[in-house]
């Protein structure tokens, strides 16, 4: 439906089967291709000892983009400048390994400049910045900024699987994105503040990562980041100020022991039949999705001081 409505080659009644509609598909877009004057790509990596920018694809849609129009503009992070070719050569090796199992792209191409009569008359790059230097200024978070953008960590994040890549937002979305996101953009909002929690630190990441990056290490300290932008408001969060709250009964122990048999006292009010299904304001979240066992009547340290003394 969606083919007769939008894809005029397509026809007035394609075939309803995959290789029809992407034969459909290809000659749409082929059009489009064909008649483009201006065409803007990314880049995997760019080698500094030739000014040369490298793109790697399984499609080769992008080459299209390389050749056909009279304008090329690339845009590319300033993290994807690598030295020299010897470089390059290890990185050509290592990025569809790690990323489909692949012991070679498909289609690597690469673009210096313009070449007469060959491809693109114009050519100009874009190399965006983005909250990379303020990554970088970070002497333990410049670690995510040697990400070759493989998605190993994504194949085998556990909270990954589950959740797909719209929770984590823009641009990169899985482990590396909950690192890269907050360290590009900071922690003040509270989406961006929540991707470092956004992961068990199980450390499956970590163990595939090609380029060796530390990715719960990472998640760890982004984490005290956020504790620190909170602790720095006027006005604390509600959570802030029941760690506080916490911090000082925990801090020392005749205010730990009162607290502990009164909060005991009150939990078994609140308790039916051994368990408790609700607890009041902000504690309520605990129990929306589960039920609590009622606190015994004595302590432990209680039974102890009773029968030890």
């Amino acid at each position: 439906e969606v083919f007769r409505r939008a894809v005029p080659a397509a026809g007035p009644g394609p075939a309803d089967d995959p290789e029809a509609l992407t034969a459909a598909a290809r000659a749409h877009l082929r059009d489009r291709f064909l008649r483009a004057r201006v065409a803007v790509t990314g880049a995997n990596f760019l080698v500094a000892e030739t000014g040369t920018l490298v793109l790697l694809e399984s499609e080769g849609n992008a080459r299209m983009c390389l050749t056909l129009p009279e304008t090329l503009i690339s845009v590319a992070g300033i993290d994807k400048v690598v030295p020299t070719w010897d470089d390059m050569e290890v990185f050509l090796q290592l990025l569809p390994r790690s990323s489909t199992g692949d012991r070679m792209t498909p289609y690597v191409s690469t673009w210096t400049g313009v070449t007469p009569d060959d491809g693109p008359r114009a050519f100009h790059l874009v190399l965006l910045d983005n909250g990379r230097t303020r990554a970088l200024a970070d002497e333990v978070g410049r670690a995510a900024l040697r990400c070759i953008r493989c998605s190993a960590c994504l194949n085998v994040c556990p909270v990954y699987e589950r959740t797909g890549g719209r929770p984590y937002g823009p641009v990169h979305p899985g482990p590396i994105g909950a690192v890269l996101t907050p360290l590009t953009r900071g922690v003040e909002s509270a989406a961006d503040a929540s991707l470092p929690y956004a992961s068990t630190l199980c450390g499956a990441c970590a163990d595939v990562c090609p380029v060796k990056i530390d990715i719960p290490d990472l998640l760890v300290h982004l984490r005290g980041k956020v504790v620190e932008s909170r602790r720095r408001r006027p006005v604390p969060t509600p959570e802030m100020a029941l760690m506080r709250g916490l911090a000082w009964t925990l801090g020392d122990p005749r205010r730990h022991e009162a607290a502990v048999r009164r909060g005991a006292r009150w939990a078994r009010l609140l308790s039916r039949g051994g368990r408790i299904r609700r607890l009041p304001g902000l504690l309520g979240k605990w129990t929306e999705a589960r039920d609590l066992p009622a606190p015994p009547a004595e302590s432990f340290r209680g039974w102890w001081d009773r029968t030890r003394a």
